[in-house]
């Protein structure tokens, strides 16, 4: 049974990836609307054609794994239950220790080493088509670094989560999922606490802007914005990526501007100020904090669905999944493997939410530095040197795109442009 079920979730998933492959190589339309040629959005007029030729195959090949790499998850966690991995996992930690928070360190260690093992090909080859574009200027070494820095933040991390939620799976048999919830709330502000001052840096180093004229510049905004900032700062990308970007980070007294120095080198200081003020619209809009309360919604039936549909399959599907009691550590992939579904299927909405907040932005950071042009040379420089698409397929912007489409998003500046003729 074991066998067959796995025979038929391979082909399954080679079935996807193949329709997939059709859907963006053959049958995608990418190409810009006749109204929009000549325009600014228009690539041609400020990419070449080797340019425009290859930000349309990277993207496709982005896209393609993307929408491939979250069904592989899936694939993976659905083989290690039917095959019983999971159950040796867990013996193998019972076996071992006799504390419960032990085994589960145990558990979860064998767990987050097969999973890094199982996508670590689908990763490596994300890195290489990015060092080849000349999008990741990263050598192997430092992005070897790098991954493995991340296995063990979210080792850590997944050990707080797991051990709890487990704890609370045993003594809460049927309303665990409202207990966790009630706990994901403070522990996901603490996180957003502490993430600028004690993960971020893990991967980075930040230093105050180096620039202090521009410095100056930025802050004056932020102090019209209202935002309690007394610097600004730099983060060294440039040894991993050619991409720009700058973003407010954190909440409270760690909130923080932060600039890549891929962004100072390639933008002028009216661009600058510009995307500096998009993000600071963010802060001023309250999107921060709307999204934590649309958080708290979605997680709230989140994972009530969860413990709901994890009931039903142990209860029905328990010897096939080698699964005896939703509470058992071997569980664990199913929870992964539902909650990564759920989240998926959702991302059309989430992502609709935060493209609507991305176009407020747009909109307030045009209506603070009344800089057009900077403005529309912004958004072309980053999608020339991200060689991002500027009119995606509807599949890849509903469910790849938080922000607006650069063809979106330079219609918007023409369009309030001609808005402000009119009054």
């Amino acid at each position: 049974m074991a066998r067959k079920w796995a025979l038929r979730s391979i082909l399954a998933y080679l079935l996807l990836g193949l329709f997939l492959y059709v859907y963006l190589f053959f049958l995608a339309d990418s190409t810009l609307p006749e109204t929009y040629k000549g325009s600014s959005a228009d690539p041609a007029t400020f990419m070449n054609n080797k340019e425009i030729l290859l930000s349309e195959d990277f993207s496709k090949i982005k896209n393609l794994l993307f929408f491939l790499s979250t069904p592989y998850e899936w694939l993976f966690y659905f083989l290690i239950l039917i095959f019983g991995v999971s159950r040796v996992f867990e013996k193998w930690a019972r076996g071992t220790v006799k504390n419960g928070f032990l085994q589960t360190a145990i558990f979860l260690f064998w767990l987050s080493i097969s999973s890094f093992v199982a996508i670590f090909p689908l990763q490596y080859i994300s890195y290489k088509i990015s060092k080849s574009y000349h999008i990741s200027t990263q050598t192997f070494s430092m992005w070897m670094k790098d991954e493995i820095t991340d296995f063990w933040v979210n080792y850590l991390l997944m050990f707080i989560i797991v051990s709890v939620l487990y704890a609370l799976m045993k003594r809460f048999k049927q309303r665990w999922w409202l207990a966790a919830w009630a706990l994901s709330v403070p522990f996901t502000i603490f996180m957003m606490f502490v993430q600028p001052v004690l993960i971020d840096p893990l991967y980075n180093d930040f230093y105050p802007l180096k620039d202090k004229a521009l410095e100056e510049q930025i802050l004056s905004l932020a102090d019209r914005a209202d935002i309690p900032a007394d610097h600004v700062f730099e983060v060294d990308m440039s040894e991993k990526t050619n991409s720009l970007n700058a973003y407010v980070t954190g909440v409270g007294s760690n909130s923080r501007i932060v600039l890549w120095d891929t962004t100072l080198e390639k933008l002028t200081d009216k661009e600058i100020l510009f995307v500096m003020a998009h993000e600071m619209a963010h802060y001023v809009e309250k999107h921060i904090y709307i999204g934590i309360g649309i958080y708290l919604v979605l997680s709230f039936f989140g994972l009530f669905l969860t413990a709901k549909l994890m009931r039903g399959i142990v209860a029905n599907h328990s010897d096939d999944l080698k699964v005896s009691k939703v509470s058992n550590l071997s569980s664990l992939p199913l929870f992964l493997m539902i909650t990564s579904m759920l989240l998926f299927t959702i991302s059309p909405l989430s992502n609709w939410i935060s493209r609507y907040q991305e176009t407020r932005a747009d909109r307030y950071a045009i209506e603070m530095t009344g800089d057009k042009e900077s403005a529309i040379s912004s958004f072309q420089k980053l999608s020339k040197v991200g060689l991002s698409q500027v009119n995606p397929p509807l599949l890849v912007k509903i469910f790849r795109y938080g922000h607006p489409t650069m063809l979106e998003r330079l219609s918007m500046l023409e369009e309030y442009e001609a808005e402000k003729k009119k009054e």
